[in-house]
């Protein structure tokens, strides 16, 4: 069959990479989590003291854009790629509650898009890629074969998170997820550049009340819809 292009897009803990990992596994493509990316350059930030609770250097996280080094590196013990950034496995650092309270920030800036959807683009040239984000659909590969779009109520959602991150050992509250969920639930549909929205020919899934496996063969019948 003849590889095809495939981008999810959604809310935040909506499953987009649980999704998109098994798919990329079941059909032997390429997976690139871009949502790991803008994670990776909002820790660079915190790293280099650009972003904090009441402060954005903009500027300075721009200038410093060229110095940034994006790699993903397959785990065959996890069976999927860590994020790396300059070098450095940050797959842990990056999926925290302080990565994710600026990530949306960061992913505001023009600059830092820019840089980033050129090397997603290269990375889906050959085809045989499943991709998710926020802007997949729409700005990264606005004519990929299958494009879906991912929601679910912002409860849901933040209970996933919280249930994720509670799991890893994390001391964190429902109410903190559940804030940090809406406030980016607003950053990312009302920035300015590449907004997070359904493309008009993307399929959208509710996962409220949808299982993982029912919701993966779901897709893949839509893979196979022609």
């Amino acid at each position: 069959m003849e590889k095809i292009t495939i981008a999810i897009d959604g809310f935040s803990s909506t499953g987009k990479s649980t999704l998109a990992k098994e798919l990329a596994k079941h059909l032997g493509y390429v997976y690139v989590d871009t949502g790991a990316m803008y994670r990776a350059v909002a820790l660079f930030a915190m790293q280099n003291g650009y972003i904090g609770n009441h402060f954005f250097d903009t500027q300075s996280l721009i200038a410093s854009l060229p110095t940034i080094k994006l790699v993903f590196k397959f785990n065959p013990d996890l069976g999927f790629a860590e994020m790396y950034l300059n070098d450095v496995n940050v797959e842990k650092q990056i999926r925290t509650i302080e990565v994710s309270n600026y990530v949306s920030k960061v992913a505001e800036i023009p600059e830092v898009r820019s840089k980033l959807v050129e090397q997603q683009q290269e990375m889906g040239k050959s085809k045989g890629i499943v991709m998710d984000g926020r802007d997949i659909g729409t700005v990264v590969f606005p004519d990929a074969k299958l494009k879906i779009f991912m929601t679910a109520s912002a409860r849901t959602r933040a209970q996933r998170r919280y249930d994720e991150l509670i799991q890893k050992g994390d001391r964190v509250t429902f109410d903190e997820v559940l804030k940090n969920v809406e406030e980016r639930d607003y950053l990312d549909t009302h920035r300015k550049d590449s907004p997070l929205i359904k493309a008009n020919d993307a399929i959208e899934i509710d996962n409220s009340n949808v299982s993982k496996k029912e919701q993966f063969e779901m897709v893949l019948k839509l893979i196979h819809i022609d």
